[in-house]
């Protein structure tokens, strides 16, 4: 079992604690969950708030169990007050991101650490790229900037699609939180590991030369 720092004990803890108030407080659940409309009108705080809303256990517990593989990359390169300012940003990140594409539908709404996550995930392998990952049928670990590349560009096919019930733009905003604000700790990156740098930023400009053409 890995060695939790309490900066990520601190951070799934209070994931747990609001989710299952949501579970069991529909009113607050919709009070504090990413709301277009609410945060047009003025509730900011959702943009935060939703960040530790989840829709069930199952949703909690896999953002959860990835952000216990991954944080003690990110505190072990940068320690806990840094890696506490990544996972905000991608948080935030994830939510402008979803606010910007989606600003003109009024009842989209998204719950979920996924975006902060995700932009933990996205810092972990820039800072260790050579990470070896295994997922679900396939059976051999591939480069953990295989499978970022990988998913970002099928988080734009999910964006483009509406496919499922995912939150697929936070996840995106989310990643980029995560880039940019490691990338900004660490710029000698740029030098060190640029090819890796440059690969991960790939999927980032698809999507924004998709968006200038209107395509999403």
């Amino acid at each position: 079992m890995l060695n939790l720092h309490i900066a990520t004990i601190a951070i799934m803890a209070a994931n747990v604690l609001v989710s299952l108030r949501g579970f069991s407080n529909m009113a607050f659940f919709d009070r504090y969950k990413f709301s277009i409309n609410a945060i047009q009108a003025g509730q900011r705080e959702r943009m935060v708030t939703s960040g530790f809303l989840h829709v069930d256990i199952s949703h909690l517990f896999l953002n959860m169990f990835t952000l216990y593989f991954f944080a003690p990359v990110v505190i072990g390169w940068f320690g806990s007050i840094k890696f506490l300012i990544i996972y905000f940003v991608s948080l935030v990140a994830g939510s402008l991101l979803a606010l910007v594409f989606h600003k003109d539908e009024p009842f989209y709404s998204a719950v979920g650490a996924s975006g902060a996550v995700m932009g933990v995930l996205y810092a972990a392998i820039l800072l260790n790229p050579d990470m070896q990952l295994g997922i679900m049928f396939i059976p051999i670990p591939l480069p953990a900037y295989v499978l970022g590349i990988a998913y970002l560009l099928y988080s734009i096919w999910g964006m483009k699609s509406r496919m499922g019930n995912i939150g697929h733009t936070a996840h995106f905003g989310g990643a980029i939180g995560g880039y940019a604000t490691t990338l900004l700790f660490r710029p000698e990156l740029f030098v060190t590991d640029t090819l890796i740098v440059v690969l991960l930023a790939i999927p980032i400009i698809i999507l924004f030369v998709l968006d200038k053409m209107g395509k999403i």
